[in-house]
């Protein structure tokens, strides 16, 4: 169970019927098999961690406030679970165990958990949940696609924000697995060397922020396309630093470049109609710093793209 319930949705409402429906008129709440189940992940503690900017534990409510208005032109089936929520520095890890569980428990049920962040370190939580399935445990390969700015590959005495996709590499490298993980969005500058060659080292294929233009489209569909042909299970994890800060400036670290927002959701459809999908989470949303809840819409339009065309 998560920590916290989930709490009543609300929106606009012009009328009865489903010519009117919307997110939150048609949220159900609790388990249901083989529905899209919102989690949310109630954490900036590795944010702080990792020396960035607090504010992201808020980002689950946002997120939902943001989803709640908009319209669906059918159901797609979906429920909350309501919340994991860490309440400090000490139970970070612990929080990821349990996100883990609900994760878990979602995919065994045949459903697509959409995970609400919260700070990067959700991914490790996210990872453990679909690394722990019945669907790996019968022979699936797992694939991670990360949108993001940041390798977080980082080496440090304590996980945090900057190390979930490290910790997910030992952790397949203890189960005699390789992590097969692809980013798009790579900002130099924001990488160290160091940082690019444990990407090397561990086989990870990424794309520069700077090649990943609206012009260079086509290219960036063919890196999808051709890390999606090499497994079957696809954990898609956004951190909404990937996207220019005029569009995304509530995050911890805004992007100096970023990858505009047409390249971002193309990489969606893309992902939505491979049939491969089975596990989303955004991240990095901190309504404290959020411009008019540009970021928050922003993340909402994200999620209802992949939600209703999968």
């Amino acid at each position: 169970m998560t920590d916290r319930a989930p709490s009543a949705w609300t929106g606009r409402d012009d009328g009865p019927g489903a010519e009117h429906r919307r997110w939150h008129s048609a949220m159900a709440s609790g388990p249901v098999p083989g529905a899209t189940a919102l989690i949310g992940f109630a954490s900036d503690a590795g944010v702080v961690r990792n020396l960035g900017r607090p504010g992201a534990a808020a980002g689950p409510a946002a997120l939902r406030g943001a989803l709640g208005t908009l319209a669906l032109a059918a159901d797609p089936g979906i429920t909350d679970l309501g919340d994991v929520v860490v309440t400090g520095d000490d139970d970070l890890e612990a929080g990821q165990a349990r996100l883990g569980a609900e994760v878990t428990s979602v995919l065994d049920d045949g459903g697509l958990p959409v995970v609400l962040g919260g700070g990067h370190e959700v991914a490790y939580g996210s990872y453990l949940g679909i690394a722990d399935s019945r669907l790996v445990a019968d022979g699936a390969r797992l694939g991670v696609l990360n949108l993001d700015a940041h390798f977080d590959l980082r080496v440090a005495p304590r996980p945090s924000s900057g190390t979930p996709f490290r910790q997910m590499a030992e952790r397949e490298a203890s189960l005699g697995r390789r992590l097969d993980y692809a980013v798009v969005g790579i900002s130099q500058p924001g990488n160290t060397r160091a940082l690019f060659d444990e990407a090397e080292r561990l086989g990870v294929r990424y794309l520069l922020d700077d090649e990943c233009g609206v012009l260079s489209m086509p290219a960036v569909e063919r890196f999808v396309q051709e890390f999606l042909g090499g497994i079957d299970a696809l954990y898609l994890t956004i951190d909404l630093d990937v996207l220019p800060a005029a569009v995304a400036p509530g995050v911890s670290a805004p992007a100096g470049l970023g990858v505009p927002l047409e390249v971002i959701s193309r990489v969606c459809d893309v992902v939505a109609a491979s049939g491969k999908l089975r596990l989303l989470d955004v991240a990095e949303l901190n309504p404290s710093l959020d411009v008019d809840n540009r970021t928050a819409r922003t993340a909402a339009r994200l999620i209802h793209r992949i939600v209703t065309r999968r």
